[in-house]
């Protein structure tokens, strides 16, 4: 304990010296689209059938949607451009490491751009990347201090509480995958934590250039550092990837070996090699903050909350959200309101008590709870699963092995479908990047109201007001006794919830 209150006086005492270095990151731009290789030609086959549309598919279990990027890595032949909030040091993280490290001794240029709060106990393997000469890896609003990070925020605190919560996956100019999952085990449906409820889209055709242009954006931002600039390159890296996977091997073989089935068993790589993917060709828009808002120099009408609005357009009749992450604030209260009062039905899904892996996220929902409720919206809270495989397939689209939500998308009058990174909460709106796809699609769109119709499959319980008090339902039992105490309440959750409503930070949620 000393020796951590000796480590955070001196921070605070020399943290006005420990500045950033200036940023020397020399500007690259995207490769042209491939022309040949197995993607390129697939891709260039379908978007001839389909000229100006993009191709979709979900990906909503873990399992395919790691069996999707493993199987990309590998067949790549010019590029692979990465963009993600958290990368883990765990069996996937190695594992799609391992495969990049791979492509890019093929010759495959690879570039990965990284949110540094999402890197814990990785240097050495971005070291060892970072030195390979086909690979470039960058890292937004990085913090100096590489041991005890968060005492960095006791200096830095309002550059770096703006993160990058991006993500993407585009290889060779010609596919992509885009949505709400990092890299990490819990992911990807295996390992020791909570599995979590996400889902990707997986895209080809028109909207992947504009994809590679806004990875651009970011990776020639002011934000994103070359790696070389931050980390200490002199340490010794070499083999740390292979002997990371090696762990698994040697020690965890269960793991490892229960994956690895779970890929082989993976329908999309047996639908993609056998050139059978089904894809709905479309209209897709790609809505992305300015990498400008990594450095608060965004006026809020340019914010992506507004472009995702301009972008929806007049909701007619049908509202439905997942949001992991749902505070909606009284901006928020405010424009849901004022849908249900022109008629539209909104009805949204984030985490109960009991599922949700952030307790002050859910206390600055639930201070909010009750006014939503009274001004007509339908609220629906994942449960905890006993059972993760309990949740698959009974959500639509977003339909996957889980404990804990951590998708997010909404659905619009049986017409649109939104997917990617960005929560119903004042972090998304005003301090993360973010990023998404706009989908026209009535089949994706009607397969998540009808999720809701059928009340969400006995995953979630409804929350009510009767006699001015919250009562959580069963929808799929109407005979059963509503139940009065919030499920996963416990005393100390209780004050905790209560201590946090009452301060000051749902700006920071």
């Amino acid at each position: 304990m000393t020796r951590y209150l000796l480590i955070f006086l001196a921070t605070l005492l020399t943290g006005c010296s420990i500045g950033l270095p200036e940023n020397n990151a020399v500007q690259m731009e995207a490769l042209p689209p491939a022309q040949t290789g197995v993607l390129a030609e697939g891709a260039h086959r379908q978007t001839q059938q389909h000229p100006g549309l993009s191709g979709v598919t979900p990906l909503s279990r873990g399992a395919d949607a790691f069996a999707a990027r493993m199987l990309l890595a590998d067949l790549a032949t010019t590029s692979i451009d990465a963009q993600y909030y958290i990368w883990r040091s765990d069996l996937t993280g190695n594992l799609l490491l391992e495969r990049l490290q791979a492509a890019a001794n093929r010759g495959v240029r690879v570039r990965l751009l990284l949110d540094d709060h999402g890197t814990g106990g990785l240097d050495k393997q971005l070291v060892e990347l970072q030195r390979h000469p086909n690979v470039s890896i960058r890292l937004w609003n990085p913090f100096v201090l590489r041991k005890f990070k968060p005492l960095s925020f006791t200096y830095d605190f309002f550059r770096l509480n703006r993160r990058m919560h991006n993500k993407s996956f585009t290889v060779d100019g010609v596919v992509s995958v885009l949505g709400g999952r990092n890299i990490g085990d819990e992911y990807f449906d295996t390992g020791p934590t909570a599995l979590f409820v996400d889902l990707d889209m997986f895209v080809a055709g028109a909207i992947v250039p504009h994809i590679s242009s806004d990875f651009d954006l970011y990776w020639n931002s002011p934000s994103a550092f070359s790696a070389e600039q931050i980390i200490n390159m002199e340490q010794n890296a070499s083999g740390v990837i292979r002997n990371a996977v090696d762990h698994y091997a040697h020690e965890d073989t269960e793991q490892l070996e229960e994956y690895r089935q779970l890929i082989a068993d993976s329908g999309f790589i047996q639908r993609f090699s056998e050139g059978n993917l089904n894809l709905e060709w479309t209209q897709v828009t790609l809505v992305s903050d300015t990498p400008a808002k990594g450095q608060g120099r965004v006026p809020e009408k340019d914010l992506l909350a507004g472009h995702l609005v301009e972008s929806v357009g007049t909701i007619e009749s049908q509202f439905d959200g997942v949001s992991a992450y749902f505070v909606p604030g009284k901006d928020g209260v405010e424009a849901f309101s004022t849908l249900e009062q022109r008629g539209v039905q909104v009805r949204l899904l984030t985490n109960s008590l009991e599922a949700t892996d952030v307790i002050p996220v859910h206390a600055g929902y639930a201070k909010r709870r009750k006014d939503l409720l009274e001004n007509g919206a339908e609220l629906y809270e994942l449960r905890r699963q006993s059972e993760p495989d309990s949740v698959s397939s009974k959500l639509g689209p977003f339909g996957s092995s889980g404990a804990s939500l951590h998708a997010k998308a909404f659905a619009v009058d049986g017409q649109k479908i939104f997917v990617g990174s960005f929560n119903f909460d004042p972090r998304s709106a005003r301090l993360n990047t973010e990023m998404g796809l706009l989908i026209e699609s009535e089949s994706l769109a009607q397969s998540m109201h009808t999720a809701f119709d059928t009340g969400l499959h006995g995953t979630a319980w409804k929350v009510e007001m009767r006699d001015g008090k919250l009562v959580w339902l069963q929808p799929e039992n109407a005979s059963a006794e509503p139940i009065t105490e919030e499920p996963g309440r416990t005393f100390w959750r209780s004050i905790s919830l209560t201590f946090i409503g009452w301060l000051p930070v749902e700006w920071l949620l």
